[in-house]
């Protein structure tokens, strides 16, 4: 495969209101700000990593009429001194070149420091009429009060699976990158709710496989994601209510340094099909394109086992124990305490 010169979240960056996903609720409220020309001085991009902050904030600055040489973004992660801040003051008295508004776009802006933030009030206290102020922020809690009190406030959701999935097999189809059922799921989980880490890991499997076909395989050996194998045999030991299978396939993923959430999340995927199948056998043709082969074959033949028995109640201890997962300082040990408990309750 040609090896890519500019990174894929680069090319296939947003450009237009149209083309954000996953965000509309926040680009309808930007859309009608720019028809009504109701433009404030301050506004707060607040979200995690990787989702399109930054992009929409360029894309905002375009639409209300600002060339690139009246835009000026601040990485304050590598600028944080006071001296930075006051530069800022002076620059932002001075006229825009050739457009309406002067736009200020400081990215990761809760990584200034105090005496910065109080030369940055200063300057949301008393902004010219043409300035702009654009603050991103993956950590809005650690922003001051008084920051964010003079801002309008935008809170990004998170993108489902589904959405940096969509993105994914998007960019793959553009080019000339063929998915196979399942990669695609996987690689928007391993990026766990990023745009930017998706296509990432996308360029980074495509640079390096030799055909241009991507498997759940190639995911898995690439990324280090939990395999297919261990997935499935922590199912075959809930199925056989089998104690010693599933401690040895919990052993193996800390062994392999494998990430546990990740692991339950391709766990949970595989049961949910699972029951699907079972109760609404229409959904078949949804699940096969969601799977590969090998997997479509093992969700169908467990749910035409009956001696699969997984309950609802089962679903909640392993959802709990998921929640848990993230807080506990052993990863593993909720989901080991909630195996043995949902093996145990069918003996």
């Amino acid at each position: 495969m040609a090896q890519q010169h500019t990174a894929l979240y680069r090319k296939h960056r947003p450009k237009t209101f149209a083309d954000v996903v996953g965000q509309d609720h926040i680009i309808k409220t930007l859309e009608r700000s720019v028809e009504k020309k109701d433009i404030v001085h301050a506004y707060l991009f607040a979200g995690s990593r990787g989702i399109g902050k930054t992009s929409v904030a360029r894309i905002f600055a375009r639409a209300i009429g600002t060339s690139d040489n009246d835009i000026t973004e601040i990485d304050a992660a590598s600028n944080r001194r006071i001296d930075d801040a006051r530069d800022l003051r002076e620059t932002v008295s001075s006229l825009p070149f050739e457009s309406p508004y002067k736009v200020y776009i400081i990215d990761e802006v809760h990584m200034l420091t105090k005496e910065a933030f109080n030369a940055l009030l200063k300057t949301l206290e008393e902004p010219p009429s043409h300035a702009v102020f654009i603050l991103a922020t993956t950590e809005a809690h650690k922003l001051p009060d008084t920051i964010i009190s003079r801002c309008q406030v935008f809170s990004f959701r998170r993108p489902t699976l589904a959405v940096v999935k969509e993105l994914v097999t998007s960019v793959a189809e553009k080019e000339g990158i063929k998915l196979e059922p399942g990669a695609g799921h996987l690689i928007a989980m391993v990026a766990d709710g990023s745009f930017r880490d998706a296509l990432g890991t996308l360029q980074k499997i495509a640079s390096t496989v030799s055909a241009k076909k991507i498997t759940s395989e190639d995911v898995e050996e690439i990324t280090g994601a939990p395999g297919t194998q261990l997935v499935n045999g922590l199912i075959e030991a809930i199925v056989k209510k089998d104690a010693e299978g599933g401690i040895s396939v919990f052993r193996r993923i800390q062994e392999e340094n494998f990430e546990p959430e990740l692991f339950f999340q391709r766990v949970m995927q595989k049961l949910r099909f699972i029951i699907l199948l079972r109760n609404w056998p229409d959904m078949e043709k949804y699940i096969k394109e969601e799977l590969s082969e090998e997997d479509h074959e093992f969700v169908t033949s467990l749910s035409e086992d009956k001696n699969f028995d997984f309950s609802l109640d089962d679903l909640k201890i392993f959802l709990e124990a998921m929640d848990l997962c993230r807080v506990s300082s052993v990863k593993v040990f909720p989901l080991e305490l909630a195996f043995l408990d949902v093996i145990r309750r069918k003996e």
